[in-house]
């Protein structure tokens, strides 16, 4: 952790570049997905099956050609089932990865790990859940059926004190975070801004057409103090997919490659789930920053040649806080960096959430921004950077996490 606090990164404790095969020999080829609705009266199968399908298609496959899958850990759909109701005739490579958010990048770095070493061939990415009408994550009911499922002992130092949802988690070491460097609040609201500017552009997003000024997000219900209703990811039921092959399958198929230039994982010590108040500073996101550091490493790129980031946001400061984790702005300058929304806007300094983002398209657990990234790559996205090269993807932040650079 000194290494964090001194923004110091040894890169003599990792291999060089070249022992790493996931870099630049790996592709996402397909990407799928459902409608993002508020209440889709279907199952978790059926919307994985779909989106899965669509994924396919997209990569101009069969699904005979299918033969591995990655997963959450917290993926309500059985593996098996799932495979069955495909008709999948081999399944040679499965995996799963805990986290909650944190998890969604670490499933294309385990799938591209599984093509370039030859375990498969290709490895469908996915998720499916019914946030919206079913199975709640930012409730306080919803936590408690989580910890029968997948135990993580230290909530129960929080849940007697009323903290019983992520937002109630991030609203304290966002408030220390905001009293640390002296942070405006209206300038967070811009961060909620410009992302619904770019979901009234999106037909698929949760909010498309409804837009909101700064003067609505100063408005808006305070829902845990510092963070108001806009400040929050929208809940969604919806699934989404994407296929991983290796950079040389993937010149022969039907779509332009997201070749995946770096990928990488990162969780620290005395690192909880988003109620990680005991490490110095409890302010910041150091598994990100770790992240961060191992991609650019990896990708043998930096901050400034990054064309667009795609950052995982349960919440508005969570997306603030990346901006300073992974050298965008400087530490505490987030929300300064936000300001007016120029920055963050198609055309600025980092293009941010171009689909609309968790706060404004949907909530898939990160799998929406990771479609939105290969759509930057393929120039299809409707708010398309011009000319964009590289994009950054993040998993959830305050918990071990995750990211990934793709390059055209």
């Amino acid at each position: 952790m000194q290494e964090y606090i001194d923004r110091k990164f040894r890169p003599d404790r990792r291999p060089p570049v070249s022992a790493n095969t996931i870099h630049d020999n790996a592709a996402i080829v397909g990407i799928g997905q459902t409608a993002y609705t508020r209440n889709s009266e279907r199952d978790e199968l059926d919307m994985a099956c779909e989106a899965i399908r669509n994924a396919v298609a997209d990569a101009g496959l069969t699904m005979a050609d299918i033969d591995g899958l990655e997963a959450f850990t917290l993926e309500r759909t059985s593996m098996p089932t799932l495979v069955g109701a495909l008709g999948i005739q081999n399944l040679r490579f499965s995996s799963e990865i805990s986290y909650g958010g944190g998890a969604a990048c670490a499933n294309i770095m385990q799938a591209a790990a599984a093509v370039t070493t030859g375990v498969a061939n290709y490895v469908v990415c996915y998720r499916s859940l019914n946030e919206a009408s079913g199975h709640r994550y930012g409730r306080g009911d919803g936590y408690a059926t989580y910890l029968s499922e997948a135990p993580t002992l230290h909530y129960g130092y929080y849940f007697p004190f009323g903290l019983l949802t992520p937002l109630s988690w991030a609203s304290m070491y966002g408030r220390r975070w905001m009293h640390e460097f002296d942070v405006d609040p209206d300038d967070i609201g811009w961060y909620s801004v410009v992302l619904r500017e770019n979901a009234n552009r999106n037909p698929n997003a949760i909010f498309y057409d409804k837009p909101i000024t700064i003067d609505d997000y100063r408005a808006s219900q305070m829902i845990v103090e510092p963070l108001r209703l806009f400040d929050c990811c929208v809940d969604t039921d919806g699934a989404a997919a994407v296929i991983v092959t290796t950079a040389e399958r993937a010149k022969d198929l039907k779509q332009t490659p997201a070749y995946i230039l770096a990928a990488a994982q990162a969780s620290t010590p005395e690192s909880e789930i988003q109620t990680s108040y005991n490490r110095t500073p409890m302010s910041g996101l150091p598994d990100t920053w770790y992240v961060g550091q191992e991609l650019y490493r990896v990708a043998g790129v930096g901050p400034q040649d990054i064309d667009v980031a795609e950052l995982y946001d349960p919440f508005s400061l969570g997306g603030i806080l990346q901006l300073e984790e992974l050298g965008f702005c400087e530490r505490g300058e987030g929300a300064a960096f936000c300001r007016g929304g120029d920055n963050i806007r198609v055309g600025g300094k980092i293009p941010i959430n171009t689909s609309g983002g968790l706060l404004s398209e949907a909530y898939i657990h990160g799998y929406n921004l990771i479609i939105e990234a290969v759509r930057q790559m393929r120039g299809t996205s409707t708010s398309q950077v011009e000319g964009a090269e590289l994009t950054l993807v993040t998993g959830g932040p305050g918990l071990p996490t995750s990211g990934m650079i793709l390059r055209k």
